[in-house]
C-alpha cells in the first residue's frame, strides 16, 4: 500500500486547530488515519491514571467483542495487562505487546484464562502521556488470521507518533474530572458494601488473606507472567528466595497451582454483592 505520508500527516495536523472533538469523532479520525497507513482489525483507546479503573474512550468492537475487550477487561484483568503497567510507568512511544510482556506472559494463567479469548496475533500501542498523571493508549490490534504487523508497518507507525501525540494531547485533554467522577462513584459503592473507599481495587486484592507485603509483590508479578528469575531481578532478591515466598503463599492460601491463585485473585478483586 503506497501512501504519501507527508501529505497525509499534514492534512490531519491541520485538524489540531479545532477547539474540540468528541471521543467518537476523534477516535474515528484516528482510525481513518491509521487505516490509510497499515492494516489492522480493531482499534481501542483507554486512558489510565495510576491504579484506577481505565476509562474507555473509543473502540471498534461489536457488542460481543466489547464484552471481552472492554467490559471484562475493566472489571479486573487490566491489573495484569502489560499495557496497563507500561502506562503506569509513564513510558511513551509506539510499543509492541510482545516487547512489553514479562518473560512468562504467554504461558501464564492470565494469558490462558483471559488473553486468549481476544484471539489476537499482535497488539501495538501509542503510549501518550497527557495532563497530570494520565496516560492514553491507542491500540491497533490484529487477529490471529491476519497475523502480526510487518516491520515496515511498525516503522510507519513510529513515524506517525509525533502527530498522533500532538492530536491526542489536544483533543483528549482534561480527562482528570472523568477519573474523579469514576472514583467518587466507586467510593459510594464501597461504602454501601462496607469496603474502604480510599483504596484502589489493586490495593484490596490480598488485604484479607494474611500475605506480607513481599508476598503480595511476588504473587502480583507471578500473575503478570514473570518467572522466578525475573521477579528476583525486579525485587533485587535471589531466585531461591522468590521460590520460598511462592511456596509460603501457596501454603497460606491452601492452593497448589497458578490457576487457583488467579481464581482467588479475581474473587477478591470482585467481591460478590
Amino acid at each position: 500500500m503506497s501512501t504519501d505520508l507527508e501529505a497525509l500527516f499534514g492534512a490531519f495536523n491541520a485538524t489540531v486547530g479545532r477547539p474540540a472533538m468528541g471521543d467518537a469523532e476523534f477516535g474515528e479520525t484516528f482510525r481513518q488515519m491509521m487505516a490509510a497507513l497499515v492494516r489492522f482489525d480493531y482499534v481501542v483507546v483507554f486512558a489510565y491514571r495510576g491504579k484506577e479503573r481505565p476509562i474507555d474512550l473509543y473502540s471498534t468492537f461489536d457488542a460481543e467483542e466489547h464484552v471481552v475487550f472492554v467490559t471484562l477487561y475493566q472489571a479486573g484483568p487490566y491489573l495484569l495487562d502489560p499495557f496497563y503497567h507500561t502506562a503506569r510507568e509513564r513510558r511513551e512511544g509506539v510499543l509492541r505487546m510482545r516487547e512489553l510482556a514479562p518473560d512468562r506472559f504467554f504461558s501464564s494463567e492470565y494469558y490462558r484464562t483471559y488473553y486468549v479469548q481476544t484471539g489476537l496475533a499482535e497488539e501495538i500501542g501509542f503510549f501518550i502521556n497527557a495532563d497530570k498523571d494520565i496516560t492514553i493508549v491507542l491500540s491497533l490490534m490484529r487477529r490471529e488470521k491476519t497475523g502480526a504487523f510487518p516491520p515496515a508497518d511498525f516503522a510507519t507507525l513510529k513515524k506517525a507518533e509525533p502527530l498522533i501525540a500532538n492530536m491526542v494531547r489536544h483533543y483528549w485533554a482534561g480527562l482528570a474530572p472523568r477519573f474523579d467522577a469514576q472514583l467518587a462513584a466507586g467510593g459510594k459503592k464501597h461504602r454501601k458494601t462496607g469496603g474502604n473507599p480510599n483504596l484502589a481495587p489493586a490495593d484490596t486484592v490480598w488485604r484479607d488473606l494474611n500475605l506480607t507485603s513481599r508476598e503480595t509483590a511476588i504473587v502480583d508479578l507471578v500473575l503478570q507472567g514473570h518467572s522466578s528469575e525475573s521477579i528476583g531481578l525486579k525485587l533485587n532478591i535471589s531466585t531461591g528466595t522468590v521460590k520460598v515466598h511462592r511456596r509460603n503463599v501457596y501454603r497460606k492460601l491452601g492452593i497448589s497451582s497458578q490457576t487457583q491463585l488467579l481464581s482467588i485473585y479475581f474473587k477478591n478483586l470482585l467481591p460478590s454483592g
